[in-house]
């Protein structure tokens, strides 16, 4: 997976923000023609990126195991046959055996590549891979990208016509007007899957959305607005048609060319796609034609408005200069002459960057999951309206910290969403997606929406999945039960802790109760703008009622453990201990700390206070998501060289973890060495093992056993065929806690898959503690699995009285 630094500049590309990498020439590079050119700094990094290892951007990787010889012949011949036999009976089943369902064709013969001009077929191609690239990062869609040697109009729609048996899709790219009209206009009349021109369309959606919240913002009316359009080439076109279909009156919009405006009577430079937009008007330049407009579109060249130009608009104008790479006017320009304006442009180093990235992948997504046989003009608006709403929202901590921490709220800098915010997809594509079955393209319909959202996690990365999953637990049990479990936090006056609980709060997940002091928690909750936080409930220990109680109880519990009374009143007013003291005292179902102080300070009061279970040994578990299955890691976190007997019954805690969540318990005791008669580590992981077997003879178990055995059934049945474990392990029991430790960090930070955790186990309550390093998707995450829990003991409580 790209980092987001590079994924941020291929969207600026892809989508024509060019200016990114434009600064000071310093170094000058040799082409095979013996000429040269000079590129900036940023260029030459860009240039390594693409050359470093293997050249360009993608491969293409099997989403089935072939590393056998049975399994490439089921892949290829002879098995190939049979679903070949399958399609030609039955087409639609093309969709059941082979990828044509998520497969888009991005294609251009690079007339027209935004920033850089006609430079042909084979310079665009390193755009189309990027594009490639961000359908996949964004919406999970796999792209070839296709560049056409045509340029005429009939033999560019007949190359693409004959591609429709590989494709779901077709994304036209970067293919010059008037041209692109007709290549697209022929092809959705003749094809049956989507057509889209981003070029067009992706533009036209994006700044439909943020024109929709500029009116809210300065309460306009969209049917009231009189609107300049400066520009009449692909996107403005399409712009227009989408700004009249979402209510502007044709009779109030205004279009420019090269020109001057175009308007009833004009003959120069005109076409029929021009005509349309043709007025009766008096004005016959783009000055004259701003005096008194509420909105300027720009989709022309850099510095087509001066601050002069703009003084005579209305109150609030409103003015999207999206011109590549720079923009009509900036918005410091802009601000200087009015500094009432609302700007938004292309540029991602400036507020509200209509970025067609936006767009298309959720639009492409929501399309190809109802198999519809276009992208029509109700899954457009269908887009628009999706984004003007998620704009609204609350923008989550996770957003902020792609973009160094900045601070998003809906008004007059963030009228549309930013690239990075997870939820586009989580929107628009069930948009689109409702408005092509309610408007008859659909051939295949999605029955449950909310399920449909929760699958679009999944291209989000496996723990968006896992957590989906147990959150719909959650709110299973707490509708049987009719109450919200009472999560206490003892950081009550964290940041991180804060947003947490705000998006806890929005999920329904329980019922937060925070520990601190009351009006500095308030005051933060006010700066941090979590409006949803008024009624939260706030605790300070040292004014509860239980105080007293509590710390009789701890007093009791601690005096033969060196606890005076004097000691035990200093503890109780300690959110760590009171916090326990609350979980134990059934004041509160479970617990959650660790955010900002050390493991050990955290989880000490836990085990003094609530304690161990009846196996009297408590450890610390990570879960590791991958794209197929999950992995349980243990002891993570507590024992530091646990015995063999306490091994065994850590691998029996986890065992429970498995069942819980419908995996059969494969158990692994790992150690440096396979199947030996070693002492040492391999001695006592080879006695868990046995241990484990005695108590649970139905367990798959088996150690001493090295990692990349325990994971791998290949190499189990070809060298290990004895071996207890028949399918790769899902718990790895690890000899003492460098091990642990090391591991999970590790694959933290280098792994392909994602790590949650650590959690608690072997303590009688629900009780977790986080890494300092957490983030606020971790606290959540952690806070949903900790409320399961605390909901699975209450039940098991339940069954055994």
């Amino acid at each position: 997976m790209l980092q987001q630094a590079a994924l941020d500049t291929l969207a600026n590309l892809c989508c024509g923000r060019t200016r990114q990498i434009i600064g000071r020439a310093s170094s000058v590079v040799r082409m095979s023609n013996d000429k040269t050119l000079t590129f900036t700094p940023m260029e030459q990094e860009a240039l390594n990126f693409h050359s470093k290892g293997k050249p360009g951007k993608i491969e293409v990787h099997s989403s089935k195991p072939t590393n056998t010889e049975k399994a490439l012949s089921l892949a290829y011949s002879p098995g190939v046959a049979a679903p070949c036999k399958a399609i030609a009976r039955d087409p639609s089943k093309v969709y059941d055996y082979t990828a044509r369902g998520n497969l888009v064709a991005v294609i251009s013969n690079g007339t027209a590549v935004l920033g850089l001009g006609n430079i042909g077929p084979l310079a665009s191609k390193p755009v189309m891979e990027g594009k490639g690239i961000l359908f996949k990062q964004f919406a999970g869609i796999d792209v070839f990208d296709i560049e056409l040697n045509t340029f005429d109009v009939d033999s560019t729609v007949a190359a693409v016509r004959a591609l429709e048996p590989t494709f779901g899709g077709i994304n036209l790219e970067d293919i010059k007007a008037p041209e692109c009209f007709e290549i697209e206009e022929q092809l959705k009349k003749i094809m049956k899957i989507p057509v889209f021109h981003d070029d067009q369309h992706g533009t036209a959606i994006v700044s439909g959305a943020a024109l929709i919240n500029a009116c809210h913002v300065t309460n306009r009316r969209i049917e009231d607005i009189r609107m300049v359009v400066n520009g009449a080439g692909a996107s403005a076109v399409a712009c227009s048609n989408i700004f009249i279909n979402l209510g502007v009156r044709r009779e109030n919009l205004i279009m420019c060319d090269t020109q001057g405006v175009i308007y009833k009577g004009r003959k120069e430079g005109m076409n029929k796609y021009k005509e349309k937009f043709a007025v009766e008007t008096e004005a016959r330049s783009l000055t004259q034609a701003l005096v008194g407009a509420d909105v300027f579109v720009g989709l022309s060249a850099a510095g087509a408005v001066t601050g002069e130009m703009i003084k005579p608009m209305a109150k609030n104008p409103i003015l999207f200069a999206m011109a590549n790479p720079d923009p009509e006017i900036t918005p410091d320009q802009a601000r200087a002459a009015r500094p009432d304006s609302i700007v938004a442009t292309g540029r991602s180093d400036f507020p509200n960057q209509v970025n067609n990235v936006l767009g298309f992948p959720s639009i492409f997504r929501g399309a190809l999951d109802t198999r519809a046989t276009q992208i029509n003009e109700e899954m457009k608006l269908a887009a628009v309206h999706a984004l003007a709403r998620l704009a609204r929202e609350d923008v989550p901590d996770k957003v902020s910290a792609s973009y160094d921490g900045q601070s998003f709220r809906y008004g007059p800098e963030y009228l549309i969403p930013k690239p990075f915010d997870p939820r586009v997809l989580l929107w628009v594509a069930p948009a689109v997606a409702k408005a092509a079955m309610d408007s008859g393209v659909a051939q295949k319909k999605i029955e449950n929406f909310d399920a449909y959202r929760d699958s679009l996690e999944s291209f989000q990365g496996p723990s968006k999945v896992f957590i989906r999953s147990a959150i719909h637990k959650v709110l299973a049990q707490t509708t049987q039960e009719g109450v919200l479990p009472k999560i206490v936090f003892p950081e009550g006056t964290s940041n991180k802790i804060l947003k947490a609980v705000s998006v806890l709060i929005e999920e329904r997940i329980c019922q937060p109760i925070l520990l601190g002091p009351p009006e500095r928690i308030r005051e933060k909750i006010k700066l941090l703008d979590l409006q949803n936080m008024k009624d939260v409930q706030i605790i300070l220990p040292a004014a509860s009622p239980q105080l007293k109680s509590y710390c009789d109880e701890l007093y009791r519990r601690r005096s033969r453990k060196g606890v005076h009374m004097a000691e035990a009143e200093r503890l109780i007013v300690d959110s760590n201990y009171f916090a326990a003291m609350m979980l134990e005292m059934d004041d509160a179902d479970g617990l959650i700390n660790g955010a900002s102080q050390n493991y050990g300070d955290a989880v000490r009061p836990i085990l003094q206070l609530i304690g161990t279970g009846k196996e009297g040994v408590a450890s610390g578990m990570n879960l590791v998501l991958l794209e197929d299955r999950f992995l349980l890691l243990t002891d993570t976190t507590v024992n530091i060289n646990p015995t063999a007997e306490q091994l065994a019954t850590i691998a029996l805690q986890a065992a429970r973890v498995a069942e819980y969540f419908g995996q059969a318990p494969r158990i692994a005791m790992l150690s440096y060495s396979n199947f030996t008669d070693q002492k040492g580590t391999p001695a006592k992981m080879r006695a868990a093992a046995q241990l484990v077997k005695q108590k649970r003879p139905d367990f798959s178990v088996d150690g001493d056993i090295q990692a990349d055995t325990a994971v791998n059934v290949d190499l189990i049945n070809r060298i290990f065929p004895f071996c207890e474990l028949k399918d790769s392990a899902n718990i790895l029991v690890f000899p003492n806690l460098e091990a642990s430790n090391i591991a999970y960090k590790l694959l933290q930070q280098l792994g392909k898959g994602e790590v949650i955790g650590p959690f608690l186990l072997g303590v009688r309550k629900a009780a977790n503690v986080l890494q300092r390093t957490t983030t606020v998707d971790a606290i959540v995450n952690s806070v949903v699995l900790t409320t399961l829990e605390a909901q699975y003991l209450k039940e098991r409580r339940k069954r055994r009285s």
